[in-house]
């Protein structure tokens, strides 16, 4: 790599860095509060499936992984079709999918409705096609539900959100109905747990982990369980 190359790859980065801290610098404080419709815990272990969008997947997994009740978490993309979920084409920011995490959780231990509540916490809803430094409609803020209740509890809590002022501007998170889930290549899986002192993961992702764990203490976990 020349002098050249080097010194924009340089600035490139810092852009990128201070334009995290804005983005982290824009989520409230204090955690939104907690929604008013909401599934109630079901009586019985089961499982379910929530997909969200909130910039980054690296980002999102971190989070949600760390959430007690949760089971599993997958990165992967949604909103478009089978044939264009490959990293290299959703950068193209013309397939219509948008980076996502699918979350399978246990709603006999978590609800639904918390699952948005840490959502709307780790992440600025309010910035149309854009998180921090990443910018296109792959990087919008969105909520695919797998169920009718879900989609009623998701809308129901984007009304109450802005109806409060949770956030300074109005939320643009879409609520959309999930029509395929389809997994990220296997380098972006975990991506910010295996690369933890990449600077992108430490100024952009590893706020929102301190977040989940400040806000929500009752329900943090490390990545381990424990």
């Amino acid at each position: 790599m020349s002098f050249t190359s080097s010194r924009q790859a340089l600035f490139a980065t810092i852009l990128a860095i201070t334009s995290c801290i804005g983005c982290n610098a824009a989520i409230p404080k204090t955690p939104p509060p907690a929604p008013n419709v909401d599934a109630k815990l079901s009586p019985t272990h089961g499982k379910e499936t929530a997909v969200f969008a909130g910039g980054c997947f690296w980002g999102t997994q971190a989070v949600f992984e760390r959430v007690k009740g949760v089971i599993d978490t997958t990165a992967g993309y949604a909103g478009g079709s089978a044939a264009t979920a490959t990293y290299a084409q959703v950068t193209t920011e013309t397939t219509g999918h948008a980076e996502s995490v699918k979350v399978v959780f246990d709603p006999s231990k978590i609800t639904y409705g918390k699952l948005l509540q840490i959502f709307f916490a780790v992440h600025d809803p309010t910035t149309l096609n854009r998180q921090g430094p990443d910018s296109g409609t792959s990087y919008r803020s969105a909520i695919f539900f797998t169920t009718p209740e879900q989609q009623k509890i998701a809308s129901a809590y984007i009304e109450q959100l802005d109806a409060a002022h949770a956030f300074p501007n109005r939320i643009v998170t879409q609520v959309n109905d999930l029509k395929g889930f389809y997994d990220a290549e296997s380098y972006h899986q975990d991506y910010a747990l295996h690369n933890p002192d990449n600077p992108y993961i430490q100024v952009c992702d590893r706020p929102k982990i301190d977040t989940l764990k400040a806000e929500f203490p009752q329900l943090f976990k490390d990545y381990y369980g424990r």
